[in-house]
């Protein structure tokens, strides 16, 4: 009896230690293949299923994370043409957010459009990848944005804490080099994979990934204890984006801040003290014209 009750013990020990270990992402998948003509419909929804499973239930750090504590991330693809049978060409959009301390509100923290995603699937067929091997496209896909969502919300709560998972995305986009594949390298496009992971891993940009801790932790975190003084810390970190902006006008991680931030930053300034909307307004409209008549609601 001693003996089997041991057992026991070790097994729930076990299964334990495999439940705080690993699942740093709750991961939703949305395959939209309406363009593709096809009678072999089941595929798209495999995908989903299999996608978001090598996404939520790998582990990819070494922390304990509890399960309130994973991160929630969706992937919208877009499946644009099945050149070949098993050939897919799509678009993604990458979105992940953060809960806010003493809040039911989460922040829009990546929100990324990636139009270079073209890759091969079997129905059914594991997907494998290997940190420091390419292995296929789809698993290097898959894996460099895990790894760039979970970097993101490390920096969000301790500076520049996020560095060693951009630095294994980076090695990713290493690897995959050789595959030819779009997205992967310094020519073309220079919103892609490639500029993400180096923007990331530039020291000149640390000052950048430093204002994603004060913009969450020290403001976002501190909102409902003192609404005005988050608005003062947000303004400096906006500061920091300008000068980023100013120095590297066609920054990707500059980019990725606006689209992510836009929104929020509209609610949160659409009250306040004026003089600081004002300064909010002008350095918004400078980074990001486009959204002009967006940004007049905070003037409003």
């Amino acid at each position: 009896m001693i003996f089997n009750l041991k057992n026991t013990l070790s097994v729930i020990a076990l299964l334990f230690s495999i439940l705080l270990y690993g699942q740093e992402l709750n991961c939703k998948v949305q395959v939209n293949a309406d363009q593709v003509q096809t009678s072999e419909r089941e595929i798209f929804k495999d995908m989903e299923t299999a996608f978001s499973q090598f996404m939520s239930t790998r582990q990819w750090t070494n922390d304990v994370v509890l399960p309130q504590e994973r991160i929630n991330c969706n992937l919208i693809i877009t499946i644009n043409s099945m050149p070949n049978i098993g050939n897919f060409s799509a678009t993604v959009q990458i979105q992940s957010a953060r809960p806010i301390y003493n809040s039911n509100y989460e922040s829009i923290i990546f929100n990324f459009a990636d139009r270079e995603w073209d890759f091969e699937y079997v129905q059914s067929q594991p997907i494998n990848f290997s940190e420091n091997n390419y292995v296929n496209n789809l698993s290097s896909l898959l894996s460099y944005y895990a790894y760039i969502i979970i970097g993101l919300d490390y920096d969000s709560f301790g500076e520049l804490s996020g560095a060693p998972f951009f630095l294994i995305a980076q090695n990713i986009v290493d690897n995959a080099q050789q595959s030819n594949r779009p997205g992967w390298d310094s020519f073309g496009n220079a919103r892609n994979r490639y500029w993400l992971a180096e923007n990331f891993n530039s020291k000149p940009f640390e000052n950048l990934r430093k204002g994603l801790y004060k913009y969450h932790r020290l403001a976002l975190d501190q909102y409902e204890k003192n609404p005005d003084q988050t608005r003062k810390e947000i303004l400096g970190v906006l500061r920091t984006v300008k000068q980023a902006k100013n120095q590297f006008p066609n920054s990707i991680l500059v980019i990725a801040f606006l689209d992510a931030k836009g929104t929020e930053l509209i609610n949160i300034f659409s009250e306040g003290n004026l003089q600081v909307r004002r300064e909010v307004y002008d350095l918004l409209v400078q980074m990001d014209p486009s959204q002009t008549d967006a940004y007049k609601k905070i003037l409003n």
